[in-house]
């Protein structure tokens, strides 16, 4: 850009930090176009802000094909002037699917490991959770639309007198960024994954069951503070702004 205009580059950075710009830089995004979106958001928005009372609300889901990686090379330890180091490259030693459902209360989270994601292991999960769960109490679970989690079995299952206490919240498509487990699966990722070394998928599984286990002996729940009517309004610009550029671009 100096090059085109005729300017020195430092004079374009310069241009760039008092405008905030930064051009190198590029932000996903995704607008949900479920015909329920609205619908859906007031009623996971309404358990966050406002949970209701003798129930325990749960954010589930699963982290599918985490993989037991395991550097080509040996980390070379951090010194004065230089920081820890590992190979770009790694040896894949399997993957595991991961299931975590958190307390939002609480901040707790139960964990559970599978092979895959069928209904099959998803009703293993919910009765895992029934068990945590006192009699009494309600129990909540907000979730995404994935088919695995509506299953012929798993409708029986919650069919079943004893699980009237049961009550599946679905996030709309798209939007995974409202069920907070994924803020978890985000500290996890950070903290423990990203730059571990796992020889085997039992190895991995060890590793997160403990730092699952340290998360729970001082557990944080994650807040929710913004209202439904908050982030409609926001999802209303964001679509009036694609379809004016969709018009602009359509010929």
């Amino acid at each position: 850009m100096a090059a085109r205009v005729g300017v020195g580059k430092d004079a374009v950075a310069g241009i760039w930090a008092d405008h905030g710009l930064k051009p190198w830089k590029v932000e996903t995004f995704k607008v949900s176009n479920d015909p329920r979106f609205e619908e859906k958001l007031v009623d996971v928005v309404g358990l966050y802000l406002n949970p209701p009372a003798r129930a325990v609300v749960f954010s589930y889901d699963e982290k599918t094909q985490c993989q037991a990686l395991d550097r080509t090379q040996p980390s070379l330890p951090m010194k004065a002037g230089r920081a820890g180091t590992m190979t770009h490259d790694y040896k894949r030693n399997g993957t595991i699917d991961l299931f975590a459902a958190m307390n939002i209360a609480t901040g707790e989270v139960l964990t559970d490991f599978h092979k895959g994601h069928a209904g099959v292991d998803v009703l293993r999960f919910f009765k895992q959770i029934d068990a945590a769960v006192p009699r009494g109490l309600g129990v909540h679970v907000v979730l995404d639309n994935l088919s695995a989690h509506s299953t012929p079995e798993i409708t029986k299952w919650l069919a079943h007198r004893d699980r009237r206490r049961w009550h599946l919240h679905f996030t709309p498509t798209s939007s995974s960024w409202l069920n907070l487990i994924e803020r978890w699966f985000k500290e996890l990722t950070d903290r423990r994954l990203r730059r571990g070394v796992f020889t085997s998928v039992a190895d991995l599984t060890n590793a997160i069951t403990t730092w699952a286990d340290h998360w729970n002996d001082d557990p944080k729940p994650f807040i929710w503070k913004a209202t439904a009517q908050d982030i409609i309004t926001k999802v209303q610009r964001g679509r009036t702004t694609l379809h004016q550029i969709k018009s602009q671009t359509d010929h």
